[in-house]
């Protein structure tokens, strides 16, 4: 063989490599482990839609170069604990996850598999990243909101039942998100001047008994807390609120789909969308200490007129403009 056409000949080999390398590399299934809430819940396929459909969008599908590992924990500590535990295990490429309680928990078992979280409030305060735009360790993802939103929540509600002066507030005290939502709700009640009742998240006849037992004395409302047990037990909560006539407001769209009076918070599905960026980094070698905290950029103002007219309510023509939905 001549000199030249041996050195061609191992320059397209050498050339070659690297492609080789990288088709192998690119056609590799990469594990995404995702945990969400309650398994039945018509929402939370609804956000794994979402997640699965901005993967799509970047070039990852599954079977084909992705395996998405689902596990859901309805909210209760044992599940999360197991469920937590059993993805460990598993060993993903990357973890998607939501709520305080969740995320909290897969932080305490590693520091090493990276971390995108949805749906999460404050996640400083929460001691899940150092800040928002640096947020070192293995943690960052997207925000559904500061503990301010709470507030504005209270001043929606009051703005669509004026007579409203006592307030019912539903959380859950072993709740890391709903505990600083609660103190963000209080401030808001006393500079408007109502008097703040708290009510626990707890099975639903707790549920039930409480508010029925609010709702004895007159103008009272009720102002719901963005937590994962408010979602498992919305139906209990809506249909106490329509018992006892209370007007409520609610953190998330579909309690207003399913007879809520108004709902006010981030756009969750969109969130969902969005995380598939940086999943999609994260798996192309991105660092999540280097990937900032994304804040919420759409929310949505729901009323339901039906219900408001149950309600013998007349929403101003202010609001109602204000609205990203009014049901019918």
């Amino acid at each position: 063989m001549k000199r030249r056409e041996f050195i061609t000949l191992i320059s397209g080999a050498a050339t070659a490599w690297p492609f080789a390398a990288y088709a192998e590399q690119s056609t590799r299934i990469r594990k995404v482990a995702v945990i969400l809430g309650v398994a039945d819940d018509t929402e939370g396929h609804a956000r794994l839609g979402a997640l699965k459909q901005g993967m799509e969008t970047l070039g990852w599908f599954e079977g084909r170069n992705a395996h998405f590992d689902v596990r859901y924990t309805a909210a209760n500590p044992e599940i999360i604990r197991s469920a937590t535990s059993e993805i460990m295990g598993r060993a993903p490429d990357v973890i998607v996850a939501n709520t305080n309680k969740v995320v909290i928990a897969l932080k305490q078992q590693t520091r090493a598999l990276p971390i995108v979280f949805v749906q999460v409030i404050d996640p400083v305060t929460a001691g899940l990243v150092e800040s928002l735009s640096a947020p070192g360790g293995n943690v960052t993802g997207f925000m559904s909101a500061d503990f301010s939103l709470s507030a504005k929540s209270v001043e929606t509600l009051k703005e669509i039942a004026p007579q409203v002066t006592r307030l019912a507030m539903l959380r859950d005290s072993t709740d890391p998100q709903s505990i600083g939502q609660a103190a963000s709700v209080q401030m808001a009640a006393t500079s408007l001047g109502m008097e703040l009742t708290s009510i626990e998240i707890g099975d639903a006849d707790t549920i039930s008994r409480g508010i029925d037992l609010f709702a004895r004395r007159q103008n009272g409302g009720l102002v719901v807390t963005a937590t994962p047990l408010s979602t498992v037990h919305l139906e209990t909560i809506i249909a106490a609120a329509a018992r006892n006539k209370l007007p409520a407001i609610y953190p998330y769209r579909y309690f207003a789909n399913r007879g809520g009076l108004i709902s006010y918070g981030a756009d969750n599905l969109d969130l969902w969308r969005r995380a598939a960026t940086y999943v999609d980094r994260i798996l192309k070698g991105a660092n999540p200490s280097e990937l900032p905290v994304q804040q919420p950029t759409k929310f949505a103002l729901i009323i339901n007129l039906k219900t408001a007219k149950a309600l013998d309510l007349k929403p101003e023509p202010t609001l109602l403009a204000r609205a990203d939905e009014v049901i019918e």
